[in-house]
């Protein structure tokens, strides 16, 4: 949540500016905006600038100045690895002397922006899903990038513990939310799902402990959904999670796995044997397919509280959308605790 209203009236006055074409050194001819749960998105049609909010939750804090920038460089630094050039560099949001915000670098510092080139939204994977316009050479490049990314990642024995630990603590929170009887869910359902996705876990939390000690467990992206994947060529990934590094060390076969998840939500099943096929053949060590389903009803549960989350904001951002997708999410849960159960 904001920290104060004046908060969010200072978030107010930015985003106005930022949707200017006039604020943009470059001139544009339309600025198009997204809002997400933690950030705003500019479009300007061959650049992207992106502004986090000052916000702060149980997980992250943005709420100063400083918070924010560390976050924007540490989020440049890391999207490099499965990006390249795409991030371009952080842009200091200024006042000057007559109280009016500028890009041109006049005045005191009130926030800063990433800059990065605008990926065309055709090429993205999700929208190619939905078209339909997905083939298995893109599907293998891909999870060929992703391998390779994995492969030359340092294993992460020694934090590794922390993957394990993380499940845990995401699994209670998901418990809390999701059968609190506030959003609009079914809370039996709910209740049941999370309860079968939990007793998975606790079965299981010996072979992750595991492929912790044996080194399988790296440092990946965080946030692997279809809406963070280009097809164009090269494949581009990006919109890593930057704020948690406990977030971000995983098992890869987790990790590919909720992609091919995502793709299967959207219509294209085919895409996670495929992928998980190919990663295979880069890394080995494959985990046996039920622990793999057991990482999936995780992951399903884990976006199902990540949607319903979104209405704990002060004013949310399509209210009417995310208790349908929450139990979308919840019935996927429910099909991969039965597959991990058989």
């Amino acid at each position: 949540m904001f920290p104060s209203g004046l908060t969010a009236a200072a978030l107010a006055e930015k985003v106005a500016f930022l949707r200017s074409p006039a604020a943009y050194p470059h001139g544009p001819k339309q600025v198009e905006t997204r809002e997400t749960h933690m950030s705003w998105v500019f479009l300007t049609g061959s650049l992207a600038y992106k502004l986090k909010k000052a916000a702060r939750y149980p997980f992250l804090d943005f709420s100063t100045l400083d918070a924010r920038q560390r976050h924007c460089a540490t989020e440049l630094r890391l999207n490099r690895r499965l990006a390249g050039d795409i991030y371009r560099r952080l842009i200091a949001l200024r006042r000057n002397h007559d109280g009016q915000l500028n890009l041109d670098g006049k005045g005191e510092i009130v926030d800063w922006l990433i800059e990065m080139e605008q990926l065309p939204a055709g090429d993205m994977l999700d929208t190619r899903i939905r078209e339909g316009r997905v083939g298995t050479d893109q599907a293998v490049a891909v999870a060929e990038k992703l391998g390779r990314f994995y492969a030359a990642a340092r294993p992460q024995v020694r934090d590794g513990a922390a993957y394990l630990a993380h499940l845990v603590q995401e699994s209670a929170i998901n418990r809390k939310l999701l059968t609190c009887g506030r959003f609009g869910l079914h809370t039996d359902q709910a209740e049941a799902v999370v309860e079968r996705a939990e007793d998975l876990l606790r079965r299981w939390s010996p072979a992750i402990s595991e492929r912790v000690r044996s080194g399988k467990i790296v440092e990946g992206h965080g946030d692997l959904r279809p809406e963070h994947v280009s097809l164009r060529n090269p494949v581009t990934i990006i919109d890593c999670l930057e704020f948690d590094r406990n977030m971000r060390l995983l098992d890869p076969y987790d990790e590919i796995n909720y992609l091919g998840l995502e793709c299967e939500l959207l219509g294209a099943g085919w895409i996670r044997p495929l992928m998980l096929g190919v990663v295979e053949d880069i890394l080995g060590g494959r985990p046996e397919p039920r622990l793999l389903c057991t990482y999936g009803a995780f992951r399903a549960v884990l976006r199902a509280r990540i949607c319903i989350a979104h209405l704990l904001d002060p004013q949310p951002s399509e209210p009417e959308r995310w208790p349908g997708e929450a139990h979308a999410y919840l019935t996927l849960a429910e099909e991969e605790c039965i597959k991990a159960e058989g």
